[in-house]
């Protein structure tokens, strides 16, 4: 498919069009787009120009554009649409988009535009999703899909599949199920086409099938779908009757999410927020994690304080000058360790013996710390200092390494152990605690080897 060229010139085109009411050239110049480049062009407008260009296309051209676009501006948009014509964009889309809209509205509205819906196995659908929470599977599946009875002939088959597939926009599996309606399998079209038209389903299907259960996290789903490389997949109850299915577009709109989350925790952002959020909004969001490091400066203050006497003696007043490295290492080595171990607790590839992992953290830290060491010993050579500080120094900077890479490895872990989310542990939670660590354990190591 050609790519649907938006830019400046053309955004610019179309709002002169919509100002013109100019409907004739609007509808054509937009009949090419795909719905996902309709919806970036509505964000592009204002919620009057949207609204018009919405009741302009019509639903069959505009629905999947409307599920898109991003939810603040299509709460403006849905507030200027009638119950009729919400109920017209709702009745073409899939379940899991319809319910996704119809939960955005008021209650009282959600009533209104699902009474002005006539095809009541889709409003009996949406009711049936809205009771899930969003952050499950339940809360992330479609009820379209396509499912044969196993006591099906080949021949049958294929007749209640194709009656089916009218309502399902892409077919990605044939499912399986009993007369319970529980899921048995899944079909492969190549051992359908290839099968004997008398011969029954339950002789060709395929047993094994990966499926999750209508309470599973939507994280978890990710974690599963990525595993197994999957376009969809099944949704069951305890009974393994089967309700729906999650298809990889919802997936990968979870996986986003996440990963905006997880970047905002580590940025030491506490909430949700995005640019244009109300100031407010973004105050609360960023501040207590600027409180958090205000009270790790002001603890460093306190050590320094402790070692003052150290400036009235030249020959180690150098030592204050290497406060500033001392701590950049720290928060920096323990941010490395820590992203590393969320990424992989985030990929499910954090396994084995926490001690082994603590092990070869140590030893990944020693290298690079006798590394830095070195350089700083050379550093300590060039500009003429006493050897004995230069070593005080970097010996000092090598264990700091090292508390440093354990804290940053230890600490998600325990977090996600007790089930906060360990993306908090790369901010400046890790950065704070760390440069109080290091700035202790260096005057403290250089207390004890210096004897000041």
């Amino acid at each position: 498919m050609a790519t649907f060229q938006i830019d400046s010139a053309f955004t610019a085109e179309i709002k002169n069009l919509i100002a013109k009411e100019d409907t004739t050239r609007l509808k054509r110049k937009l009949k090419p787009a795909h719905y996902a480049d309709l919806s970036e062009i509505i964000e592009t407008l204002s919620i009057d120009e949207a609204t018009y260009l919405i009741k302009l296309l019509g639903s069959d051209k505009t629905a999947d554009a409307l599920a898109e676009v991003d939810p603040d501006i299509r709460e403006g948009i849905l507030e200027q649409l009638s119950v009729k014509e919400i109920a017209k964009e709702v009745l073409e889309l899939d379940t899991d988009d319809a319910a996704d809209i119809i939960l955005e509205l008021p209650e009282e509205r959600q009533e209104k535009v699902m009474s002005q819906i006539d095809d009541d196995e889709h409003v009996s659908d949406i009711r049936e999703l809205l009771n899930y929470d969003e952050n499950t599977a339940g809360g992330l599946m479609a009820k379209e899909l396509v499912k044969v009875n196993e006591d099906l002939s080949v021949l049958k088959c294929l007749n209640e599949m194709r009656s089916q597939a009218e309502n399902v926009t892409r077919v990605h599996s044939i499912y399986v199920v009993d007369e319970k309606n529980r899921l048995k399998g899944r079909l492969s079209l190549k051992d359908l086409i290839t099968a004997n038209s008398r011969a029954k389903v339950k002789d060709i299907y395929i047993p094994k099938v990966d499926f999750v259960t209508v309470e599973q996290d939507s994280e978890e789903v990710a974690k599963i779908m990525s595993k197994y490389d999957l376009e969809a997949i099944p949704v069951v109850n305890n009974n393994k009757e089967l309700l729906g299915r999650i298809t990889i577009d919802d997936i990968v709109d979870v996986i986003k999410e996440e990963a905006d989350k997880d970047y905002q925790l580590a940025a030491g952002i506490s909430a949700d927020v995005e640019a244009d959020d109300r100031i407010f909004d973004l105050v609360k969001a960023r501040l207590p994690w600027l409180f958090l490091g205000l009270l790790g400066g002001l603890g460093s203050v306190f050590i320094l304080q402790d070692f003052e006497t150290i400036m009235e003696r030249p020959a180690l007043r150098n030592l204050f000058f290497y406060t500033p490295l001392i701590a950049a290492m720290a928060g920096n080595v323990g941010v490395q360790s820590s992203a590393i171990i969320v990424q992989g607790i985030a990929n499910d590839t954090v396994k084995g013996s926490l001690f082994n992992r603590l092990v070869k953290e140590v030893g990944l830290s020693l290298i690079n710390g006798l590394s830095l060491a070195l350089v700083l010993l050379i550093f300590g050579q060039f500009i003429d200092q006493s050897f004995l500080v230069s070593a005080t120094i970097a010996g000092s900077m090598m264990l700091v390494i090292v508390v440093a890479a354990l804290v940053g490895t230890f600490v998600p872990i325990i977090l996600n152990k007790q089930g906060i989310d360990p993306a908090i542990a790369t901010g400046p939670f890790i950065t704070t605690a760390n440069d109080i660590f290091g700035i202790f354990l260096f005057f403290y190591i250089a207390q004890f080897i210096l004897c000041f």
